[in-house]
């Protein structure tokens, strides 16, 4: 597996520090970090598995080299650790929290298979990137919160800017599928679209445009369906609302991040939310 770039973790321990005033993240706040990287990468091992990728990053992945059970077992392994190191925090608060955000994964994956309501799809998408991507973000820094002995209003300036970053990440991950080179991302750009499945700017693309419903529900699989929702996309401005959407959410976790108290790491979080609407990767 590739390093990348561990902002996960990154992330639980700057709101830490940051709740603290500046001082260094406890042990048992560390504990949660590492949890959510556990997590995290687990849930990629079974992603590349469920979706049949080669690649990820650039860089072949498990099921490519070894083959899908290794790349299951590899994931269920790093969730068993993750629940170990969870129970050793003796904290059942977190426990629910943390434990929550493998419930949300499932959903969020379960959600992406079944076809959505028509005149639902940006609130679903929300929906399921919350579950898939920002429920990781926001549970893992309000618990770090928790054990940090903070109050509840200060807990929940930790879920806001754990949950909206994510949002606002993810948003922009499905941007640059459309905007990015396949050099940049380390995989094909259209991935998303070429596996039938929508996300924000086709969806807005369908609010402006009807036709792009039913390329929605037969998941593009006709033959110029992928050339045609496209065509709807770039007429709709539909990359102009998403990069809004994303620009919505990034503010939303600045103004949580404002609200906590100023030092180092807390300047550090709000520069890490303008890299996240800024990346080309």
């Amino acid at each position: 597996l590739k390093a990348g770039k561990r902002v996960r973790p990154a992330i639980v321990l700057l709101v830490a520090e940051s709740l603290h005033g500046g001082d260094l993240p406890s042990e048992e706040q560390g504990r949660v970090a590492q949890i959510s990287e556990m997590i995290h990468t687990a849930s990629l091992l079974h992603d590349d598995v469920i979706d049949k990728s080669d690649t990820r990053r650039g860089l072949k992945t498990i099921n490519k080299m070894f083959g899908n059970k290794m790349a299951v077992l590899g994931g269920d392994f790093l969730l068993a650790r993750a629940s170990l190191t969870l129970a050793r925090l003796k904290d059942p608060v977190v426990i629910e929290l943390m434990s929550t955000i493998i419930e949300h994964l499932v959903k969020g994956e379960l959600m992406q298979i079944h076809k959505a309501e028509p005149g639902n799809g940006i609130s679903n998408y929300i929906t399921k990137s919350f579950y898939k991507t920002a429920s990781l973000m926001a549970n893992s820094c309000k618990s770090a919160a928790i054990l940090g002995g903070h109050e509840e209003r200060v807990q929940e300036l930790a879920y806001e800017y754990g949950k909206n970053l994510g949002l606002a990440f993810q948003v922009v991950d499905d941007l640059l599928d459309f905007e990015g080179t396949s050099d940049a991302l380390g995989k094909p750009t259209l991935a998303d679209i070429n596996a039938g499945l929508a996300t924000a700017p086709v969806l807005y693309a369908a609010q402006n445009f009807p036709e792009v419903q039913p390329l929605i529900d037969r998941k593009f699989g006709q033959v110029g369906d992928v050339q045609l929702a496209l065509h709807y996309v770039e007429k709709s401005g539909a990359l102009g609302e998403t990069r809004t959407l994303a620009t919505s959410f990034a503010e939303s976790a600045v103004a949580a991040a404002c609200e906590m108290p100023e030092c180092t790491a807390r300047s550090a979080l709000i520069a890490l939310v303008e890299r996240v609407l800024l990346r080309n990767r």
